[in-house]
């Protein structure tokens, strides 16, 4: 079976992951690397793809900021199966505060330390959590590196992908508050999933990774 790769979202790593549980020869954690001022997604997936070998015929899972990052890597080499987990395939299925952000870029005025300092709005983004997944998420965010926070956040915001590779899969949730599901095409749906489904809906998340893997 081929290499599978994780990589995680904004503000979180690889304990993203914890609950998830996929058959493979060898499952990689992918962590995340500074980049340079002015990396884009795509130089910067190309990084990653020297930095942890990532070769044809592998599988790469992207949940939300990852997922994008999987697509440009997507767009680089063949891969078995591209996944992306409550995230986004094209800018066109982006949702409207992209386009806002982009003219009105008010995120460049804010320290970026301030970012890995706002846990408070953890549950406003993502829903409701147990304290337990609360306690996980904040300590991710709180560990983020602040330079890449601010960048992935303009780097995101100015992606501009319109290609979708072949054997890419989407799988997100009808609650998902970032990512609105009625925007995205030929998505799989999970029906009261969020943006954390990958983690508080992951028994739904493993058995849909097993079918798409397996097909």
């Amino acid at each position: 079976m081929s290499k599978v790769f994780l990589i995680a979202g904004l503000g979180a790593d690889t304990r993203a992951y914890d609950k998830i549980s996929i058959e493979a020869d060898e499952i990689i954690r992918v962590d995340w690397i500074e980049p340079d001022k002015t990396d884009t997604l795509k130089l910067y997936s190309q990084k990653l793809i020297h930095q942890y070998n990532i070769t044809h015929h592998s599988i790469v899972i992207g949940n939300s900021l990852g997922g994008m990052i999987a697509m440009e890597i997507a767009k680089e080499i063949l891969l078995e199966r591209t996944i992306l987990i409550s995230s986004i395939k094209t800018i066109d299925e982006a949702p409207w505060y992209f386009s806002l952000f982009k003219v009105l870029p008010v995120y460049k005025l804010i320290p970026g330390k301030l970012f890995t300092s706002m846990g408070f709005m953890i549950r406003f983004v993502f829903g409701k959590m147990n304290k337990a997944d609360n306690w996980l998420f904040n300590d991710m965010l709180k560990k983020s590196s602040p330079k890449f926070v601010k960048w992935a956040m303009g780097a995101a915001l100015h992606w501009d992908n319109k290609i979708i590779p072949k054997n890419v899969y989407t799988i997100t949730g009808d609650k998902d508050d970032v990512f609105d599901y009625r925007r995205i095409n030929d998505a799989i749906i999970v029906k009261g999933g969020t943006h954390i489904m990958i983690f508080d809906r992951a028994e739904e998340v493993n058995r849909i990774l097993k079918e798409i893997i397996e097909k």
